[in-house]
């Protein structure tokens, strides 16, 4: 049995967990000394000893836990796990059915009820992201619960709770059969190389679906695209696919050409017809300029935070800067696709760096289009950093 602690919250925390909000911050405890082991369940009382919600001590970057029900009875076991992943279930039924896309979140942490555990799907296999220790030590009972309410290939999980923050580098697979890697899933009927066991990402990210449809099918016929921090180019096999006239993909990572090539390849795309360039994004940002360089669609999707050799790179402080940059490389009625992921930046703060990138620049813009997380990332109005995603496609018309 798992221990049960009273934690007593200071009246502001309070009165925002009753919103819904169910983040238990560090600083709204008033009884610290009662957490001590990470996976204690949690019964959540305001100064008054009135209940306000049942949770787990598990820390992350954010905070200290997660409220996971307001209903005082009822208990964090298999059971509670099974419930919410069925009810998960139903929210992605037409994902699930739909045979062209098989790679989609699952379950989305607290926006399906539980904060700190994410699934998501690959073509009959799941992956399970453990964000603290304290989620870590239910593995036993969502496993149950998986096992009961999910048909599945195989199984593979990802550690992402070491004291650094860094990803527990191990074997992923749990149980079922083992996947053969890279395996082919498909996204709108595009083809991506994934891998499941090599390290804390598999090669393509799910949350950018919709931003990747909106390129193939709508700003790529005959463009010159270029796509900065491209990961696996999965943006860039999109625009192909769309007609693109070429494309360049650039990285720091030296695994990244390797992977990227591939992408292409399982699309039937020759790779060789791309430009797919090792380097720091900012030092081809300065080689693009002196050869005086543009394109017709520029994509942006840098990490939150980013450390090479010779910078630092944080998108709170630093995305202007680079969104300056980029506008010199993009010709006159270009687009630009500016995404973040970084949950420190809301869409107000945003739209504002894109605002003053152009004013600085001197170009007149346009937002066409703007995207935020799918429907199979679910989140929830109380808790607004969940919705992490801000896409925008600018065109920039310059004088």
């Amino acid at each position: 049995m798992k221990t049960l602690i009273n934690v007593k919250v200071n009246k502001k925390a309070a009165a925002k967990l009753r919103t819904g909000y169910p983040l238990i911050e560090k600083e709204a405890i008033e009884n610290p000394k009662v957490l001590k082991e990470e996976g204690a369940i949690l019964r959540i009382l305001d100064d008054k000893k009135n209940y306000i919600g049942t949770g787990y001590y598990g820390v992350q970057n954010k905070g200290v836990g997660w409220i996971v029900t307001q209903e005082p009875e009822e208990y964090i076991d298999a059971a509670f796990f099974a419930k919410k992943i069925e009810t998960a279930v139903q929210h992605r039924k037409e994902l699930m059915n739909d045979p062209n896309t098989t790679a989609f979140r699952i379950f989305n942490g607290e926006g399906d009820g539980i904060g700190g555990l994410i699934i998501d799907y690959y073509d009959g296999f799941y992956v399970i992201h453990w964000y603290s220790e304290g989620i870590y030590s239910f593995r036993e009972d969502v496993l149950k619960a998986v096992r009961e309410k999910l048909d599945f290939k195989g199984i593979y999980e990802k550690k992402r709770f070491d004291q650094k923050g860094q990803y527990i580098e191990d074997d992923d697979f749990v149980e079922g059969e083992r996947g053969e890697f890279p395996m082919i899933v498909k996204e709108n009927g595009v083809r991506f190389a994934v891998d499941l066991n090599d390290g804390a990402m598999t090669g393509i990210f799910l949350d950018q679906r919709e931003v990747r449809k909106a390129i193939r099918e709508r700003y790529s016929s005959g463009a010159g695209m270029l796509n900065m921090f491209s990961y696996t180019g999965a943006f860039s096999v999109c625009s192909a696919l769309g007609g693109a006239k070429k494309t360049t993909s650039v990285d720091v990572a030296n695994r990244s050409k390797p992977k990227t090539i591939q992408q292409f390849e399982a699309n039937d795309l020759d790779a060789s017809q791309q430009e797919i360039i090792v380097d720091d994004v900012f030092q081809y940002f300065k080689y693009a300029a002196r050869k005086e360089r543009t394109f017709d669609l520029v994509v942006v999707d840098p990490p939150s935070f980013a450390k090479t050799k010779k910078r630092t790179f944080s998108a709170a402080k630093d995305y202007t800067k680079l969104l300056k940059e980029t506008i010199e490389l993009t010709k006159h009625n270009g687009v630009i696709v500016a995404s973040t992921n970084s949950s420190a930046v809301d869409v107000k703060t945003f739209k504002q760096f894109i605002k003053t990138a152009c004013k600085e620049k001197g170009v007149a813009y346009d937002i066409l289009e703007q995207y935020a997380l799918p429907d199979d990332f679910r989140t929830i109005a109380a808790f607004p950093e969940g919705n992490y995603l801000k896409v925008f496609f600018v065109k920039v018309m310059k004088k």
